[in-house]
């Protein structure tokens, strides 16, 4: 457990080096949104590209493993949603709410650090997880949203889904990874060398710029974001580890990363379609920052129980 510990905190003291530059004002939003910008289209990009490119869409695709990761990932979804309905919240709110229970920061913190901890063979099974992640629930947020506004569902908001899918660039760096796996022509060695040398940016640049994020986040009110973090980081890979280890019996090692990804701390876009829709924008920033925080411990633990697998 210490050993994991060990190796994790370098990854949270990047983070923690970027919040104080958020904090003091030398890094401001604008730079940090500028940062982002730069790891989410350009350093994260390259490094989906270049696994992608060395993969096959047979070996990215296993049905068990998104069998597992669905039905433990849309239960967190649903309970959340039932808490949110419980206590009066409409479905705007629930979504939201349930949006920060169930999809964890895998680009900007699981990509990174997950590769460097569990090795490169757990990329396959990342990307998987972000690929659910980003296409069924990144989808379904934006359809619950509209739909309720609306009053019903139209080809107007499948159309925004799918537009929203196309600008992605973590989505269209897999798709076109694969595509050129496919094709089994090799990459050219100055192109390696350049999404290899651009990618190896994404690591520092993503967890900095988690930091810097942060740093503008509020922590008030912290009951129902205590509860949004205690499911993302404790029963969503609670609830998958029982899918992919009982349900759905997943190979040991692709588990593991399966479990580790499902116990990442809520996911900085949640904030970004908060805003974008208004709804909820703070006890989604007071959900980030809390689990962020507590992920330092809880990830350490479960790396570290996986690990056993």
């Amino acid at each position: 457990m210490l050993d994991v510990f060990l190796k994790t905190i370098p990854f949270f003291m990047l983070i923690g080096v970027g919040y104080v530059a958020g904090r003091t004002r030398f890094f401001n939003e604008e730079a940090t949104a500028y940062l982002t910008k730069f790891v989410f289209y350009f350093a994260l990009s390259a490094m989906l590209f270049r696994f992608a490119a060395n993969l096959s869409f047979a070996e990215l695709v296993d049905f068990r493993f998104i069998a597992a990761y669905l039905w433990g990932t849309a239960f967190v979804y649903g309970l959340a949603m039932a808490v949110a309905f419980f206590i009066g919240k409409n479905v705007e709110e629930a979504a939201i709410e349930a949006q920060c229970a169930a999809i964890g920061n895998v680009g900007f913190l699981g990509i990174p650090m997950l590769t460097l901890l569990m090795g490169e063979e757990a990329v396959k099974s990342i990307m998987l997880v972000l690929a659910i992640d980003l296409i069924v629930f990144g989808s379904l947020i934006v359809i619950l949203i509209t739909g309720a506004r609306d009053g019903r569902m139209s080809f107007g908001i499948l159309k925004t889904v799918g537009i929203g899918l196309l600008k992605n660039p973590m989505i269209m760096s897999i798709v076109v990874g694969l595509l050129w796996s496919a094709s089994r022509a090799p990459i050219p060695g100055p192109l390696n060398e350049f999404v290899g040398i651009l990618g190896a940016a994404a690591t520092p640049g993503a967890l900095f710029a988690i930091g810097a994020s942060l740093a503008s986040k509020s922590a008030e009110r912290v009951l129902v974001p205590g509860w949004l973090s205690f499911g993302k980081l404790i029963l969503h890979p609670a609830l998958v580890a029982v899918a992919a280890i009982f349900l759905f019996p997943v190979d040991p090692y692709p588990a593991a990363v399966m479990i580790a990804a499902a116990s990442l701390p809520v996911a900085g876009n949640v904030y970004i379609l908060a805003q974008h829709y208004g709804v909820a924008p703070q006890r989604v920033s007071a959900s980030i920052l809390i689990s962020t925080a507590a992920s330092v411990v809880t990830v350490s633990v479960i790396i570290a129980w996986v690990a056993q697998l």
